[in-house]
């Protein structure tokens, strides 16, 4: 017994010797460190920056393949989104978003926060700023948070800001039941837009955002003296029934203005089932000509078989009587994307069918197919119908 005392009370003279040089190491590698300027010297040592540990990143990849029965000559498919690139592998969306943790509605007290989100890809030109200024070409959003304590707590949000209308998200598939865009994304819809936004909420069923903006399509930076008012009301009357009532009016140059009406909403009939819908309407009012309507009506339905497989069904119908917004108009950086035709107004009637696959938490597999009609002569890559089929894949993190 004395032979393995002994043996233990040199192992621990060992360790506490080998302990000793280690903390003598590490001293002189600090004192190293802080003299060259690596490490912040005084004690205790400041924190290096702080907010970092809050900041939440987040985003996804996303690509695809798609054909389009019309077999359009410059591979681009006319008025269609995202998929636009005819029988090719695309790379749709990289996006990277960095937010501070939610900012908490109190009216107890001040809180403050960010977010972020940039999007690169084939998809980027029409989903952000589209701004000719250097420095907005991948930014999606961008603004800073802040709740007062008045009342239940006073929402203010300015910079860069997403659209309030539209039902779809401009994620695509990433957020979407569909993973091809609706034409009322982009029709009867607008792009994000600088400026600053109030919200409230009065009960937990009942809400409103008033936002003041660069116009409907101005985005980031405003070349007039004219601005948007935009104002969402919303309401949650029933457990899984949501509706916004949103309305917007302002002069978008200073020869036209641009004022209307949308709601959306949905309704979770059960777990599985879910359902929503849009109707959105446009008065373009220039001062020396007749105001011109553009309006579109979609729905959404998807079933989910298991928590990895289920199917989508989207709808939608668009009417532009006074030839106000649907010919002509390409997406951005997309120059050959824009439906031509002799006619002067027409319309576009559209459904497509997708299958959601989820093998993972993370990864989500949609085929789709889809058929398009409209009544613009040869508004189609030279038709009136089309069958855009094919599948995209979004991986989240």
């Amino acid at each position: 017994m004395p032979l393995a005392f002994a043996e233990d009370a040199s192992r621990l003279e060992k360790l506490e010797q080998e302990n000793g040089d280690l903390k003598k190491r590490l001293e002189s590698l600090e004192a190293l460190a802080s003299k060259e300027g690596l490490l912040p010297s005084g004690k205790p040592a400041p924190k290096f920056v702080s907010a970092l540990s809050s900041i939440n990143i987040s985003g996804f990849v996303q690509a695809s393949y798609f054909y389009n029965s019309n077999d359009p000559a410059d591979h681009k498919s006319d008025g269609y989104l995202w998929n636009t690139s005819h029988n090719s592998f695309s790379i749709n969306k990289v996006k990277l978003t960095l937010a501070s943790a939610p900012v908490e509605a109190s009216g107890d007290t001040w809180s403050a926060g960010f977010k972020t989100s940039l999007i690169w890809g084939e998809d980027s030109p029409v989903l952000n700023t589209g701004s000719p200024t250097a420095g907005f070409e991948a930014l999606r959003e961008a603004y800073v948070e802040l709740n007062a304590p008045i009342g239940t707590g006073l929402d203010i949000k300015a910079g860069q800001l997403i659209s309030l209308l539209n039902w779809e998200s401009g994620d695509g598939g990433a957020a979407n039941p569909n993973f091809s865009q609706g034409y009322q994304w982009f029709f009867t819809g607008n792009g994000p837009s600088a400026g600053v936004q109030l919200g409230y909420s009065f009960t937990d069923w009942l809400d409103l955002k008033v936002r003041l903006q660069n116009g409907m399509y101005a985005g980031p930076v405003d070349g007039n003296n004219g601005k948007t008012v935009i104002a969402s009301l919303g309401l949650k009357p029933a457990k899984g029934l949501w509706m916004n009532f949103i309305g917007w009016d302002g002069a978008e140059s200073i020869t036209t203005t641009v004022k209307g009406a949308s709601t959306i909403g949905g309704y979770d009939f059960t777990e599985k089932f879910h359902t929503g819908y849009e109707f959105d309407y446009f008065v373009f009012d220039p001062n020396s000509a007749p105001a011109q309507t553009l309006w579109s009506i979609g729905g959404w339905a998807w079933y989910d078989f298991t928590p990895k497989h289920g199917i989508a069904i989207r709808g939608e119908y668009l009417d532009d009587k006074d030839g106000a917004g649907l010919k002509g108009i390409p997406f951005r950086g997309q120059a050959a994307s824009a439906i031509t035709s002799p006619d002067a107004a027409g319309k576009i009637e559209s459904i497509a069918v997708t299958f959601n696959w989820k093998p993972t938490s993370n990864l989500k597999v949609q085929p789709e197919v889809r058929f398009d009609h409209t009544s613009y002569t040869g508004g189609f890559d030279g038709k009136r119908d089309r069958v855009i089929f094919g599948a995209g894949a979004t991986y989240m993190f």
